[in-house]
């Protein structure tokens, strides 16, 4: 699996990664077997940007699989705390805990985006329980703070970059990738919708659809450097149109594509550069 070259990351002070190193290897080996979407959406950008993403993309699966390896609500909160003390440490340096992903994290992250990654953490809690989300502002705050702060990020690590523009972005993507989990969360005892009946499964595709035109309308404020973090979302505007006109394709596990499919959608969104 080849997966690099040389990088200078923007928010590191200038300072060179020569070569992709054992611990960036390992993240993509990481993103590889456990997110196979955002690996091919990271495989898609300039070889350089990999390095920044892929640290990125291997924190978001620790994160995301850290309330589910336990039944214990406890252990599974110190393993968030885990991942909360390692960006603290980034955010405040010097030293920083060796670790296959936080290593090479440090070398991209600056302070303030270590920061808002402690956020994406901690609004995590809610996968460890199986309360449902109190309101909309509770369900919305919970996709800005972990689909959207992971765009930001990913993006503004890349370069320059709106975070309006990102949030938007990311929550759209963040909507559609729910969609597709909720099949999955439910089979676990979660309740992850506010209104699971149609109208209100139609409802939140067509709100996360107005997100993501509003982010595309003003993609100018997204450089050309930082574009490459928005191809995680290659998908987000067919799946949301879909469960739009059929909202019973998210119960019914109708929102896989094939592989083909999926690789030649990707292709045309790199190429034609319109995320």
């Amino acid at each position: 699996m080849e997966t690099g070259a040389r990088l200078r990351p923007p928010n590191c002070g200038g300072r060179l990664i020569v070569e992709f190193d054992e611990d960036i290897k390992a993240c993509a080996a990481l993103v590889h077997r456990a997110d196979p979407d955002r690996f091919m959406a990271a495989m898609a950008a300039p070889v350089a940007a990999r390095a920044v993403l892929f640290p990125l993309y291997a924190l978001n699966v620790e994160v995301a699989r850290a309330p589910w390896v336990t039944q214990e609500p406890m252990i599974a909160e110190m393993r968030l705390q885990w991942w909360r003390d390692a960006l603290q440490e980034i955010a405040e340096g010097p030293t920083v805990r060796r670790h296959e992903v936080v290593s090479p994290l440090a070398r991209v992250l600056s302070p303030h985006l270590a920061s808002l990654l402690d956020e994406y953490v901690a609004v995590r809690r809610w996968d460890i329980y199986r309360d449902p989300f109190e309101d909309q502002e509770h369900f919305d705050t919970y996709l800005t703070q972990s689909a959207g702060s992971l765009m930001v990020v990913s993006a503004q690590a890349l370069g320059p970059a709106d975070q309006d523009v990102l949030q938007d972005f990311g929550y759209a993507t963040g909507v559609a990738n729910w969609f597709r989990a909720i099949p999955d969360l439910e089979a676990r005892g979660r309740i992850p919708l506010l209104d699971g009946t149609p109208d209100g499964v139609r409802d939140l595709a067509h709100s996360a659809l107005d997100r993501l035109q509003r982010a595309r309308a003003n993609r100018g404020a997204v450089s050309l450097a930082a574009r490459p973090a928005l191809f995680a979302g290659w998908q987000t505007e067919r799946i949301l149109r879909r469960v739009a006109a059929a909202p019973h394709i998210v119960a019914n596990k109708g929102l896989s594509e094939g592989e083909i499919r999926r690789r030649i959608s990707l292709m045309w969104t790199v190429a034609s550069g319109r995320w």
